[in-house]
């Protein structure tokens, strides 16, 4: 009987992305495999189930999660398919009271990142040494979450909140200068679980004010210069199932990419709605047609700039070579 009549199931967990939710429901096929997604809410707590204990056969993870996976020896390879994309200059908030004004006024300072190796928190760090100066191995990271690799060994300028608090209570408290937003920093509380509350970026009692101003403004003249557009969301499949299903790569990315077509041409009409939408039509303002390019060669740039910072934040010990890191 041929693998299309007895299709092999697969387990998966990938976020509810617009541009792969056609493969999600089922309208989109990857022929000879049937895909039993696993509802994961927020996606990020899928990320630790995969690298602590390969829970699912293909599961989203953040970039960094990935290479430092992969350094530890957690067996998995990845597609050069990233779900997420975005720009951080938004992303850093200053309390009321700190005295920062500029990227330089960081250094020395406490800035609260919900886990060290967040991706956020890698790309953020990155830009403000490669367009600021800023060694951000000279600010004290402050983090209140485990990070999802368990070997991994935080640098010796990151300390844990104390037990019991979070960062959104230390901001509150002035006990840190600045912190990210959101998911990865104040905008939650704890680690990641169901019902996640995400909806605030900062604490009501203590005001706070963007590191940044004209972020699509520094956007589009950092994508200019480098090349480089932050992505997030890979999508990586258990090296067990590539070995049993070595057709199954190949497979898997053309269902990705018809599954992005709908979206992409949604985003060229003009014609879709909601937050993610508004988002990639901002970003496709500064990048170019598509958005959500997928493959080593659209991506290269920022692929590199995510090894060499994760190299120089102390994050991985070696630099690997790109093409051990994802298959085409």
């Amino acid at each position: 009987m041929s693998t299309t009549e007895n299709p092999s199931r697969i387990s998966a967990a990938i976020g509810p992305h617009e541009h792969a939710k056609r493969l999600t429901t089922g309208e989109v096929g990857v022929p000879g495999y049937s895909l039993d997604f696993v509802d994961v809410s927020p996606i990020i707590a899928a990320f630790r189930r995969m690298v602590r204990r390969l829970e699912f056969d293909v599961c989203e993870l953040a970039p960094t999660t990935y290479v430092v996976a992969r350094e530890a020896g957690v067996e998995i390879t990845a597609l050069p398919v990233f779900l997420g994309r975005e720009f951080h200059f938004t992303n850093i908030v200053c309390g009321a009271g700190s005295g920062i004004d500029k990227a330089s006024d960081l250094q020395g300072r406490r800035v609260g990142v919900r886990a060290y190796t967040v991706s956020t928190g890698v790309w953020a760090r990155s830009l403000l040494r490669t367009e600021y100066g800023v060694d951000p191995n000279s600010i004290t990271w402050i983090v209140d979450d485990e990070e999802h690799v368990e070997s991994f060994r935080l640098p010796g300028n990151v300390r844990h909140a104390p037990a019991g608090t979070s960062l959104a209570d230390l901001f509150e408290a002035g006990e840190i200068d600045a912190a990210f937003t959101g998911p990865a920093g104040i905008g939650r509380s704890g680690p990641p679980r169901e019902g996640w509350d995400e909806s605030t970026d900062g604490p009501a009692g203590r005001a706070s004010y963007p590191l940044f101003e004209n972020t699509d403004e520094l956007a589009r003249a950092y994508y200019r210069s480098t090349g480089v557009y932050p992505m997030h969301g890979l999508v990586a499949v258990k090296s067990s199932v590539v070995r049993q299903h070595p057709g199954f790569y190949g497979a898997l990315r053309e269902a990705l990419e018809a599954a992005k077509q709908p979206f992409l041409a949604s985003l060229r009409a003009g014609d879709g709605a909601g937050k993610k939408f508004e988002h990639f039509q901002r970003m496709r303002s500064i990048v170019g047609d598509d958005p959500l390019p997928y493959g080593i060669e659209a991506n290269l740039p920022s692929i590199d700039a995510l090894l060499d910072a994760a190299v120089d934040q102390n994050i991985l010990r070696s630099r690997p070579a790109v093409e051990d890191l994802f298959v085409e």
